[in-house]
């Protein structure tokens, strides 16, 4: 084996000299370092492209921040008086419905939002012009979970700061790396289902009607809308823990929880909204189409 023209490693037995035979190693891993700031710089295009379009919008932009704050004041006028009985613990309602504010939080977020906005895209052409575009496809769709994701984050501290001047409601403490884990599996889990409901959903017309029908009523009876201790009927209460509502509303009252000694996990919810997140990932990859549906 020997040296081509201009120093190029011959290739074996006298073949012509490799394509890149002498690339150092070294700068093969430039060569990836630079492909991942690419594919970071892409990605952070498409969220600041993501908020400038949210920003441009002020209507929708007033009502997604101001959504969660209206419930929750609703909700503490109503219910908020009164102390909850939880079986275990006894509870404010203020203190109960800051999490389940911050689970309706995270499914308007990353289910409702993402569902909706892709199915317009989609109907739109603006998906497929995107992938005829120079923009890997990845890039897109990363920047848009990862805008909803950081709109989520946001609104959550907003909610969270909220209940802490007006309701004197405790933040967690030990607890907030459970608080954390589940709003991480929760992001997965309605991000990848809204997702999945939007290929299902057949035109741009039919996704306000589908989207909302498929969990708004998981709203109300998954201890969101509703307090548990309202007399809600078993066969409604067991009919919910089906559902990944029920499981990541209840994941985070235990984070929430101001009597919690432990540390806040609960493995078994987040193992069905994780189960419910890799059902909506599935069906996204096998029905989800970037082309109209006309």
């Amino acid at each position: 084996m020997g040296a081509g023209r201009g120093g190029r490693a011959g290739g074996p037995y006298g073949q012509p000299p490799l394509p890149r035979g002498c690339v150092p190693a070294a700068d093969r891993r430039g060569r990836r370092r630079g492909g991942l700031v690419k594919a970071v710089r892409l990605v952070l295009l498409q969220i600041k492209y993501q908020e400038r379009a949210f920003r441009r919008n002020p209507a929708a932009a007033f009502f997604t921040i101001a959504f969660p704050l209206i419930f929750l004041v609703i909700l503490n006028v109503i219910f908020g008086g009164n102390d909850l009985d939880l079986g275990d613990r006894v509870i404010s309602g203020a203190t109960f419905y800051i999490p389940a504010i911050a689970a309706l939080t995270i499914v308007n977020s990353c289910y409702t939002s993402i569902a909706m906005s892709w199915v317009f895209d989609r109907d739109g052409g603006v998906l497929k012009r995107v992938r005829g575009s120079p923009l890997p496809p990845w890039a897109f769709l990363f920047g848009r979970i990862a805008h909803a994701v950081i709109l989520m984050l946001a609104l959550l501290v907003l909610v969270v700061l909220f209940g802490w001047l007006f309701y004197d409601v405790d933040v967690p403490g030990q607890t907030m790396p459970a608080v954390l884990v589940t709003l991480a599996v929760g992001a997965f889990s309605f991000c990848a289902l809204g997702f999945a409901i939007a290929s299902m959903v057949p035109n741009a017309d039919a996704a306000p009607a589908v989207v909302n029908a498929s969990i708004l009523p998981l709203l109300f009876i998954s201890d969101v809308f509703i307090p548990p201790d309202a007399g809600t009927p078993a066969w409604v209460e067991h009919l919910s823990s089906v559902f990944p509502v029920r499981h990541l509303s209840e994941a985070l009252q235990t984070g929430f929880n101001p009597f919690e000694t432990g540390a806040g996990f609960e493995p078994v919810h987040l193992a069905v909204i994780a189960a419910w997140g890799v059902a909506g990932l599935l069906v996204t990859l096998r029905f989800s189409s970037w082309e109209p549906r006309v």
